[in-house]
């Protein structure tokens, strides 16, 4: 037997040793664990609807299952008819239109991000990127090539950044501008004004924006609508608008999404995912076109359960001393700052990050919730309310006693 010299680290490629792994995805997978091991853990790391997928959506997939032509390879950039109600869909609540050849079908949200950033950035070329911001982006980032820029917006600012400091942070090597709103992982939405002003600062200096609007519908209180290419029209030659079924539909595992833009970027991404996955799944693609062709009627009443969540939610973080706690008026999640907390006392333990802090409530009450270092600077957690009212009240209440212990 031959010995091999070669450390492990060097047996993987130092492209794919720089990711971190999820870290939402980490803190589910530990609170599922503990719950499979008979604790009563409550977790509020996870950015996943709890109810189940619309019986309609379901029926769809079922008679596709049936049907043999989607027992065979489909094209890649999805089916037309998906397509083309992705690009209706578009029109009806976006308001404005898109050419169906512009739109992408994707394996989940994620890969559109991937393929976005991606399809237009080169090696060394900058990424501005709003923080707090979701775990995966500046991963995407890496992976394609590009250095992330970090503008960050904290607690006082409603986690919303400004024309002005986009401004400070651009270089003749900023290449692209990613926005998100409604924003996971702080729950804040954008105005129209303030959307109009960053699309319009976006389009005088060339550069490019990636639009994430997974969250569109969950809107609370007075959250507008605010779509940056219906805002700024002459936008649409450097936007890539990314989307998908998962968080409106409670479609997370279904693994449908969407990228729509310029038709050279468009046919490029095509290309690559041709290579990678080719065809999304056609069962899931039939459930998605039943998605987003259909009433939104069920979408509607699923947001009124989260918005009851919400208030619940923060209400009860309110109560807790020393917790900053901005509403958030859209998506599924509170983004309170615990600076306040950290290096006082809890139960003989002195947690000085949000890391140390998360881990101190799952180990004490065993409630997950998400720290802050999962989306940039340390001094925060990340809560879901995309669970139950019985659990939510529960977590949050452990989580108030635990914390009342702060000296």
């Amino acid at each position: 037997m031959t010995t091999s010299t070669a450390s492990t680290a060097s047996r993987v490629s130092a492209r794919f040793a720089a990711i971190t792994p999820s870290a939402t995805l980490a803190v589910d997978a530990k609170a599922k664990a503990l719950k499979a091991q008979g604790r009563p853990v409550i977790g509020f790391g996870a950015g996943e609807p709890d109810f189940a997928t619309p019986d309609d959506i379901v029926e769809a997939a079922v008679q596709a299952a049936k049907d043999p032509a989607m027992h065979r390879y489909t094209p890649a950039a999805g089916l037309p008819a998906l397509r083309e109600a992705i690009a209706q869909k578009t029109l009806r609540d976006s308001g404005y239109e898109v050419d169906p050849a512009s739109v992408l079908v994707t394996n989940g949200g994620k890969q559109a991000v991937f393929q976005a950033f991606a399809s237009i950035l080169n090696p060394g070329d900058e990424a501005l990127l709003p923080t707090p911001y979701w775990t995966t982006y500046p991963e995407v980032i890496k992976l394609a090539g590009g250095v992330t820029v970090p503008v960050f917006a904290g607690a006082d600012q409603d986690y919303k950044v400004t024309v002005d400091q986009l401004e400070a942070a651009r270089t003749d090597r900023t290449k692209v501008l990613l926005h998100c709103s409604p924003s996971n992982p702080t729950g804040t939405v954008y105005t129209p004004e303030e959307t109009r002003a960053i699309g319009e600062w976006a389009l005088a200096h060339g550069i490019w924006v990636i639009t994430d609007e997974i969250y569109e519908h969950l809107l609370y209180e007075d959250a507008q609508p605010a779509h940056i290419v219906a805002l700024v029209p002459e936008l649409a030659n450097q936007t890539l608008v990314l989307n998908g079924v998962a968080k409106t539909y409670a479609m997370t595992g279904w693994r449908v999404g969407w990228m729509i833009g310029p038709l050279d970027i468009v046919k490029a991404a095509t290309s690559f995912q041709s290579h990678l996955t080719s065809n999304v799944s056609n069962m899931a693609q039939r459930a998605a076109l039943q998605a987003v062709s259909g009433s939104l009627d069920t979408v509607h009443l699923m947001r009124e359960a989260f918005d009851r969540r919400r208030q619940t939610m923060i209400t009860m973080l309110r109560q807790i001393d020393g917790l900053e706690v901005p509403t958030p008026k859209g998506a599924f999640y509170a983004y309170p700052n615990v600076e306040n907390i950290l290096g006082r006392s809890i139960r003989g333990t002195v947690p000085t990050t949000s890391a140390q802090l998360a881990d101190l409530i799952l180990d004490e009450v065993e409630v997950a919730v998400v720290p802050g270092e999962a989306f940039g600077p340390s001094g925060f957690i990340r809560l879901s309310y995309a669970l139950s009212d019985d659990d939510l009240v529960e977590g949050v209440g452990r989580v108030q006693e635990l914390l009342a212990e702060a000296r």
